[in-house]
């Protein structure tokens, strides 16, 4: 029995129940809760410094979610048998945790602040990502760091057309639709998942399912906050002020900022040099002895400048680069550009541009992930680099960080939907988009260009799918708003909504938005929506002038496929013994040859980029898997003399007795210079023994009979 513990219950529709525990573990951390559903348990963590670093302006929030191995009884693999860096999979979770607590967090605290969420045990029907987001805030919730709080996330998913919380991952399976939905009690946060072309009411429905299930976790951390007596949060002044300095600079700059902004420039850098300019002006204007605080200029300047712009928007409907709110940059696409390259395509909206690559594998290129709870291989991955040339700054190659592996993971959920089934795709297929130039929605430029780049790889696609980032601008004292398409880098830094939608002509494939203002009405991401649609299907008509469809063919140097069915019993002789035959035939053809036992059948797959490599290895693999039959006349090769005949190999993998009876018609007294071993002859399969198996062959028959001599009188 644990002391001291404190608990809360929440009870879901279907009577599973997630339990909330603190009190007992990790006491001295600022704050910890134990959130447990079924056999799962996930410890949660949070401590923040009570000092701030001098000059820090934002707040250095990490959040780290890892599994452990021993949660399902597994040893990690590797040299080190130790768990390592953050996998993929752990860097994704922590981050729909972070995207949903830092908008929660006052705009002024700025100390560091680390959250660390530990799965400590598993449970096969229990999906943990969607736990830690309730256990982050529920940790923060029993602590007494200043939080406007609090939230929790929840998955919902559509399976046999109804809305469930939660659903173990065998029903997963089944869904139409999945999305991990961040909110707290008043409005959603977050939003990252998947769908199978569904409708905007479709999507709009589940997040306000989801929303409802939200507020009853949000109201049992309060009961908990009360619980532990941390209603009380800690006292802190994290932020200098200057009244004076931002009175004087609001009044001299603010008209300036309003009238840079008011060009209307599409050019990312020349808007940067002006505006730089009005605080390099205003910072000469000051002289050495100004008095006031130098280290607020900054970023009071910043907040004048954001100011202008936003009021440029919802006060005149204008847009920096000039654009209309539902106005799209012009675009621009190739294909075919890297001839070696199985498919590959340039994709370019305004100033962002990706080039994308696709790479066609076999079944020894999948992907093998190792997890604590989820293992297993993937036939279909994307990878997404952002060095710093495209954005025209200098920074180190050190691999690919959070923000890579989210997009890349955004616009691989994307794409994956529109894929032909497995039984129709034999490939393992590789997406690379590197971005080479940014300006807003990167990732979404990610989808459309690895759309072309698959359809031009002759992947055989269900459709193409185009992405747009939708923005909004709000003013929550006046209730006035805009909603704009195709976002700028500066429209997403200066806007409240991030909101990315991916779909086909037929619906939404997947979505990711980030709200950084309280409240967001459903009718407003309804209009969001159906805006996107907009977007999406001018993106798409404008891809296809480029590419429509699919090639019908895939490159001459991609390689080619080709599958098999053999019994099961088979698949040794295939393989012979210690991989012997296989290797030979890679070894001769060329080709690639993978075998697996599926279904009580052996599958064979052969990959090759030359048909006479292919049909090389196709007619080895018949020739050992065909079945002798009695009465045909084959080829064979002697392998052994006997003194009752010989051992002839007539299919590969396949002796038969020739008995000396067999081999002529004249009788033979012994087998002494009859036949050498290695001998080609033609032999007939006369017999097959039913309790041996054994093959019984002749050579006679198929030589001429004697005529008999006539005796004389």
């Amino acid at each position: 029995m644990l002391p001291n513990v404190i608990s809360k219950s929440i009870v879901l529709e279907d009577g599973r129940e997630i339990i909330i525990e603190t009190g007992a573990l990790a006491k001295q951390a600022d704050g910890s809760v134990v959130v447990r559903m079924g056999n799962a348990m996930l410890l949660a963590t949070v401590v923040s410094k009570t000092e701030v670093v001098e000059g820090v302006d934002f707040l250095p929030l990490s959040v780290d979610y890892q599994e452990k191995f021993a949660a399902s009884g597994k040893i990690p693999g590797g040299f080190l048998k130790r768990e390592g860096r953050l996998s993929d999979y752990e860097i994704l979770i922590s981050r729909l945790v972070d995207r949903a607590i830092r908008p929660i967090f006052p705009d002024d605290y700025h100390a560091d602040t680390q959250v660390n969420i530990t799965l400590m045990s598993s449970d096969s029907n229990v999906l943990p990502d969607c736990l830690a987001g309730l256990a982050a805030s529920a940790a923060l919730a029993v602590s007494d760091i200043p939080f406007n709080g609090p939230i929790s996330e929840v998955r919902v998913a559509k399976i046999n057309g109804k809305l469930k919380i939660n659903p173990s991952p065998a029903e997963l399976e089944k869904s139409a639709l999945e999305f991990i939905v961040a909110g707290s009690l008043d409005y959603i946060l977050m939003v990252e998942g998947e769908a199978n072309e569904i409708s905007e009411d479709e999507m709009v429905e589940a997040l306000q399912f989801a929303h409802e299930e939200i507020k009853k976790h949000c109201l049992i951390q309060k009961e908990l906050t009360i619980a532990v007596g941390k209603t009380e949060k800690r006292v802190y002044s994290h932020e200098k002020s200057d009244p004076a300095l931002y009175e004087k600079m609001h009044a001299e700059l603010y008209g300036k900022c309003y009238e840079a902004v008011s060009r209307q420039i599409a050019n990312k850098s020349e808007r940067s040099v002006i505006i730089k300019k009005i605080k390099e002006e205003f910072v000469a204007g000051l002289g050495t002895e100004h008095g006031f605080e130098a280290s607020l200029i900054g970023p009071y300047f910043a907040k004048i400048h954001k100011e202008a712009a936003r009021n440029l928007t919802l006060q005149e409907k204008k847009r920096l680069d000039g654009r209309k709110t539902d106005e799209i940059r012009p675009i621009w696409s190739v294909v075919d550009y890297l001839p070696s390259a199985h498919g590959s395509s340039i994709f370019t909206r305004g100033e962002t541009q990706s080039i994308t690559t696709c790479t066609l594998g076999t079944k020894l290129d999948e992907q093998m992930i190792d997890g604590a709870v989820i293992s297993g291989y993937s036939k279909f991955f994307l990878h997404y680099n952002f060095p710093g040339f495209s954005t025209g700054e200098v920074k180190p190659n050190r691999g690919p960080g959070r923000r890579e592996v989210g997009h890349g993971n955004l616009a691989m959920r994307a794409l994956k939907k529109v894929l032909p089934p497995e039984e129709e795709n034999p490939y393992t297929i590789r997406v690379v988009s590197d971005i080479l130039e940014s300006n807003g929605s990167s990732s979404m430029a990610t989808v459309c260009a690895g759309s072309l780049a698959l359809m031009d790889a002759g992947v055989q696609i269900k459709a193409p799918v185009t992405g747009i980032a939708m923005g909004m601008i709000s003013d929550a004292k006046t209730g006035n708003y805009a909603i704009l398409s195709d976002i700028l880098g500066d429209e997403d830094h200066l806007g409240d909504m991030d909101f990315k939608v991916t779909g086909t002509a037929k619906g939404i494939t997947a979505c990711q938005m980030d709200l950084k203002v309280e409240g967001l009405d459903y009718a407003v991401l309804k209009e969001a929506l159906y805006q996107a649609k907009d977007g999406r299907l001018h993106i798409l008509a404008e891809i296809s002038k480029t590419l429509a469809a699919p090639k019908p063919d895939l490159k001459p140097h991609a390689p080619r496929s080709y599958n098999m069915n053999i019994p099961k019993e088979l698949i040794g002789a295939v393989i012979g013994p210690g991989g012997k035959v296989i290797q030979e035939i890679q070894k001769d053809t060329g080709a690639t040859i993978v075998i697996e036992e599926k279904d009580n059948m052996g599958k064979i797959n052969i990959f090759s980029n030359n048909q006479e490599s292919m049909d090389g290895a196709i007619r080895r693999i018949k020739a050992i898997v065909a079945q002798p039959e009695i009465g045909e006349t084959y080829t064979g090769k002697v392998k052994n003399i006997m003194p009752f005949g010989a051992f002839v190999e007539f299919m590969p993998g396949k002796d038969g007795l020739l008995h000396i009876s067999e081999i002529k018609w004249e009788r033979l007294e012994n087998m002494e210079g009859v036949l050498e071993p290695g001998e080609e002859i033609m032999v007939k399969l006369i017999d097959v023994d039913k309790k041996t198996g054994k093959f019984k062959l002749s050579r006679k028959v198929l030589l001429p009979k004697p005529e008999k001599s006539e005796k004389k009188d």
